[in-house]
């Protein structure tokens, strides 16, 4: 299908959106965004409809070689459940709608409560890599915004309150439930900045310093989208190093891939009871 990119921002989230009613994507409640190494959630959807990013009009799949660029859709704990195995990021094309565009269609499939997870380096020198933080707040570092331009006055105002974007009733109730099954959860402020190069040191001090527990490449233009149009919004962060210069050693991205599959299975018992609360 060729794209007609005449058409609105809202007019192409509503076409991919009866797309993916077309084939088979029926009132999903919750909208997951898996972030690097940490797709292997989407296989616990059981009997799944698997579709790929490139199929769906106007979307593509990232070039991120650990992010599988699939949407997986399907009943999990009671629920009808998307998830969006992979992004396209920010410093891929530079472009915020680009990146910003399956919360944009999660928006146009009436998705109520979105779950964005990330892997970030861990900026807070108190806590320790492999720590989860739940997503208090965030700053945005990246030099842009999805709602640069025309208002989509059907999803929501010209200056959205950014306030208690990230759901803090669903914080108490979230960390409750992993206290109970003894899971620490940390809570903190995400910083995002552009990518694809890692933070320079003095950018973590930086970070630190305006009040950052973690920063990253991702998740604000995804917040900002399910903010502007009133959603619930969980997020997620997997610590997955220490920032730079914390440790004195420099980042590669198979350490970031590596923390996921060592955090793969408390990491997902954690957003199964995003799901359930």
């Amino acid at each position: 299908m060729k794209a007609d990119m005449t058409k609105t921002l809202a007019e192409r989230a509503k076409e991919s959106a009866v797309y993916l009613y077309g084939k088979g994507v029926l009132r999903p409640e919750i909208g997951i965004i898996l972030g690097s190494g940490l797709n292997d959630f989407a296989d616990r959807i059981k009997n799944p409809l698997v579709i790929s990013y490139n199929d769906v009009p106007y979307m593509e799949a990232g070039m991120v070689s650990d992010h599988r660029g699939q949407i997986v859709y399907g009943e999990y704990k009671g629920k009808k459940i998307i998830i969006f195995a992979g992004r396209f990021h920010y410093y891929e094309s530079g472009d915020m709608q680009k990146a910003s565009y399956p919360a944009r269609v999660m928006v146009a499939l009436g998705i109520k409560r979105f779950i964005i997870t990330n892997a970030a380096g861990c900026v807070n020198t108190a806590w320790n890599a492999g720590d989860l933080m739940l997503i208090r707040d965030h700053i945005n570092l990246s030099g842009s915004n999805p709602l640069i331009g025309p208002n989509l006055d059907e999803y929501g105002p010209r200056f959205p309150d950014m306030t208690y974007t990230y759901d803090r009733d669903l914080r108490e109730k979230l960390k409750a439930a992993a206290a109970n099954e003894g899971i620490m959860l940390r809570e903190g402020v995400y910083a995002m900045f552009s990518g694809p190069s890692f933070e320079t040191p003095a950018e973590i001090i930086f970070a630190r310093t305006i009040g950052a527990d973690a920063a990253g490449m991702s998740t604000v233009p995804e917040a900002i989208v399910a903010n502007h149009a009133g959603r619930e919004i969980i997020g997620i962060s997997l610590l997955s190093n220490m920032a730079a210069g914390v440790l004195d050693q420099p980042l590669t991205a198979e350490e970031v891939n590596e923390a996921g599959r060592q955090a793969k299975e408390t990491f997902a018992r954690v957003v199964d009871l995003a799901i359930e609360i």
